[in-house]
């Protein structure tokens, strides 16, 4: 039961990390977006905090040059020394926001500004409107350095916080996204389980009806039991085609591969005489032109993506059209004149489950089994199709 298990479980790997993948990254953007936006917030309201505290000690160095400014001008110009204070500079404004003296490491004032962090992110500025135009000053500009350590501390704070709500965001994440892939992910093992339960059942019963037409003497029979005969004889051989995709898919996929040189001109007529009673159902005329080239595969895995390819050729032509068959030196073309699929989907035609077309019977596995085929021999896929017009798939080694 375990091995099962996995083995579904490894089946869904590919359309669940998909969608996991989609969920994800929408998921980490607004996440990110979300920290970013906090963090955001959080630096501005400590920026702000810190102008707080420090507005409290440049009122009072400014309160303190006001008072030199004011004795400045009552004795001036017996004393015309600018004060001067270790703690800070200054710098003196006219109401035309002329300087009149400065002392200043940044002069780029923001007049309409009390408190503020320069451009240069070095120093503070606290800007003092006076009352009483002293030596004509109207704005007193008070300066200390920025040390910048309040800053660093922010940003540890950012990035130790920033991590933490991340690494929290994302365990949450996962959690959902598996509760929202939990009903795809029992749907499908609930499908898969269904096709196992199937290809048991089908076997006996599928040899049984092909074993007896093979022996079933045709010239006998009248023409209208000919017809019925040969309409259970498409019919077997189309399920027959279905049983061995479900019977490679839960049970030969995971064998050893026993490869071999395969001489694809003969397989190719094998296939091809095999499926003709089928197109001759639709009234398709093959065009072979093959050439003699070979390959190291595992043949039944490699007679699989034949038999899908050249069935779907069929399945999906229009009546009276043409199935074309191309065979050259590393390379495979299977075409045909039928329905065609939309460029768009052409990309997801390989997806377990997926079917383009509802009337047409099928799980929707035959391609997917072509897709992980190529995939462990190395063979490059090539779809070309439009609608109305038909399809044509290359396979290059």
């Amino acid at each position: 039961m375990l091995v099962s298990k996995s083995k579904v479980t490894n089946s869904l790997l590919k359309s669940e990390k998909k969608s996991l993948l989609r969920f994800l990254t929408l998921y980490v953007a607004m996440v990110i977006l979300m920290i970013s936006l906090l963090s955001a917030f959080y630096y501005q309201s400590q920026e702000k905090l810190m102008l707080a505290e420090q507005r409290a000690a440049l009122s009072k160095y400014a309160y303190i040059q006001t008072k030199r400014l004011k004795v400045l001008h009552y004795f001036f110009p017996e004393r015309n020394t600018y004060p001067r204070d270790p703690r800070f500079r200054s710098a003196i404004y006219d109401i035309e926001f002329m300087k009149i003296f400065s002392l200043l490491e940044d002069e780029h004032i923001h007049f309409d500004e009390e408190i503020y962090i320069t451009k240069s992110k070095k120093y503070i500025h606290f800007v003092k409107t006076l009352d009483t135009y002293y030596l004509g000053t109207k704005y007193l500009i008070i300066e200390v350095e920025d040390d910048g350590v309040w800053r660093e501390e922010i940003w540890k704070h950012i990035a130790g916080y920033g991590l933490i709500a991340f690494f929290l965001f994302m365990v949450f994440g996962l959690l959902l996204a598996k509760l929202f892939l939990k009903p795809m992910r029992d749907s499908i093992m609930l499908l898969d389980r269904f096709i196992k339960d199937t290809t048991h059942e089908l076997n006996t019963p599928l040899s049984a009806i092909l074993a007896n037409i093979e022996m079933m003497d045709t010239d006998v029979m009248v023409e209208k039991n000919k017809k019925k005969l040969t309409r259970i004889n498409i019919a077997a051989k189309t399920v027959s085609t279905l049983y061995k995709d479900l019977t490679y898919l839960t049970l030969e996929q995971e064998k050893e591969n026993e490869d071999e040189s395969i001489a694809l001109q003969t397989l190719l007529r094998d296939r091809a005489e095999y499926f003709s009673i089928l197109a001759e159902s639709k009234q398709l005329e093959y065009h072979l032109d093959l050439e003699n080239t070979t390959i190291t595969a595992d043949k039944q895995k490699f007679t699989r993506v034949i038999d899908n390819l050249i069935s779907n050729a069929i399945k999906y032509n229009k009546r009276g059209g043409i199935v074309g068959i191309k065979l050259r030196q590393n390379m495979l073309m299977i075409w045909d004149t039928g329905i065609g699929i939309a460029e768009e989907k052409i990309p997801f035609m390989f997806d377990r489950y997926m079917r383009f077309n509802k009337s047409e019977g099928g799980f929707g596995i035959g391609l997917s089994i072509v897709k992980k085929i190529t995939d462990e021999y190395n063979i490059q896929i090539e779809v070309e199709s439009k609608e109305g017009e038909g399809t044509k798939v290359v396979l290059k080694w």
